[in-house]
């Protein structure tokens, strides 16, 4: 038996009920993992909602880091006593044991602990993606970043300035304006006491920027396609202020042509090379001290409604992990 967090409704965080699991044997394909840390990420909120439906009852949770403790037929790429980390679908992180498939694991170097690996997969794995899938950027390139004091946009402050990239971050506040800054962000909005289309003109002598990525959703979506130069591209990779609603395509042409994506990590590992070759940039990233990964909230398992309470509040910021 282990401990886990468990849902059997979509709701608030009250339906984070915390109760005792049975663990069997990993079947083919699979491997067994004590986890020793597990990540927080705003789409299990999105999860818990039914905003993204899933079948229920079921758990929650996406990332995560431990040690193998058994393999089932055919795995080959991991074995017991292994230490690993993964980010990806099925839900189910949020336990102390599971039975996952083997695919999504990857090796954890042994200089990135446990925490560190929870905590960076799935954000760091995003700004990867975002940076050289998505949009390859380039240096000299002023480019804008919403959330930059999120988990997410501090990876991003960080990899942009390693790459010579001059990020724009929004924030919601002077405390969050100053971590995004020391990040490495270029220049840092705060959105409530500024115009951010017009702060933007203003930073770019009224050149706009090629690429914007928005995690916020709703609130940020027309402003972040104000920004953009004729056929610049709005990457809209998260909905934390709620969906965006539907719009006309004519939105696009009427701003110079526009390109608008969705993306998602799951297109980006699609693959096993890929998965592994991503993985590599981030772990070389973090060991080589230019992305540091900054983990700020740390609670219990038990705690995960707590966390989500905070997460929706954005009270938190950089990384949040749960701990079993």
């Amino acid at each position: 038996m282990a401990k886990a967090i468990r849902m059997t409704r979509t709701g608030g965080p009250e339906v984070l009920e915390y109760v005792d699991v049975e663990v069997g044997e990993p079947g083919p394909g699979e491997a067994r993992v004590r986890q020793h840390a597990i990540g927080l990420n705003f789409i299990d909120v999105y999860f818990r909602t039914g905003l993204y439906p899933m079948p229920l009852p079921s758990g929650l949770g996406q990332e995560g880091a431990g040690v193998v403790e058994a393999v089932g037929e055919g795995v080959t790429h991991v074995q017991p006593g292994d230490r690993v980390a993964y980010a990806g679908r099925p839900n189910g992180a949020y336990s102390e044991l599971r039975i996952m498939q083997a695919d999504i694991l990857v090796k954890l170097p042994d200089a990135i602990d446990f925490e560190t690996g929870a905590a960076m997969m799935l954000q760091g794995l995003t700004v990867q993606y975002l940076f050289n899938g998505t949009y390859e950027v380039k240096p000299g390139q002023t480019i804008l970043f919403h959330a930059a004091a999120g988990g997410v946009g501090l990876i991003a402050c960080q990899w942009a300035r390693a790459l010579g990239v001059n990020l724009i971050g929004t924030v919601g506040s002077r405390e969050k304006a100053e971590l995004a800054k020391a990040a490495g962000a270029a220049h840092v909005i705060n959105y409530n006491d500024e115009d951010i289309v017009a702060r933007v003109l203003d930073i770019t002598n009224g050149e706009k920027v090629p690429v914007v990525y928005d995690s916020v959703g709703k609130d940020t979506f027309t402003r972040s396609l104000d920004c953009l130069q004729p056929r610049g591209l709005m990457v809209s990779f998260g909905n934390s202020s709620g969906a965006v609603p539907p719009f006309s395509l004519g939105e696009l042409a009427s701003r110079g042509s526009l390109y608008i994506t969705r993306p998602s990590l799951a297109a980006y590992v699609a693959t096993r090379p890929e998965l592994e070759a991503r993985a590599a940039d981030l772990f070389g990233m973090v060991q080589s001290g230019k992305v540091k990964i900054d983990i700020r909230q740390r609670f219990p398992l038990a705690d995960a409604a707590q966390a989500h309470i905070a997460l929706e509040a954005r009270r938190t910021t950089g990384s949040t992990i749960l701990l079993p």
